[in-house]
């Protein structure tokens, strides 16, 4: 499988994971050092995995309430054969997300190594980066 494909595979598990909270496909796309920050936040939100993670497990899937998937990428570059970035975007709760995914490829399999993300209301405002 090419390096374009296998990270096309790990964006669709990221839709997945988002969608359903499913948390054995976190742990599988996730690298355990990854971090997850939000500058539409006041402070700047910052979690590690173990945190997000949770947050991750306590939140009522989107698939329970039959929310319409809108998942797009966007995006994908590559910086070389171990390193990439994705744009993508999806929404749910209302709101919708850009989010900027940082990737790397460890042990032969690649892990979103960041995510940073904006979020756009449902009413369409976004909010100012600081």
């Amino acid at each position: 499988m090419s390096a374009s494909a296998e990270v096309q595979a790990l964006l669709a598990q990221y839709f997945d994971t988002l969608y359903y909270c499913d948390l054995e496909k976190f742990d599988a796309i996730f690298h355990p050092l990854a971090i997850y920050t939000t500058a539409d936040e006041t402070p700047l939100l910052h979690r590690d995995m173990p945190c997000y993670r949770e947050v991750l497990a306590r939140r009522e899937p989107p698939a329970a309430r039959k929310e319409p998937r809108r998942d797009l990428i966007d995006e994908i570059e590559f910086a070389g054969e171990n390193t990439a970035l994705a744009r993508v975007r999806c929404s749910f709760g209302g709101r919708d997300f850009i989010d900027l995914l940082t990737l790397v490829r460890s042990e032969g399999r690649w892990y979103i190594m960041a995510k940073i993300f904006h979020v756009i209301a449902a009413n369409g405002e976004t909010h100012a980066l600081r």
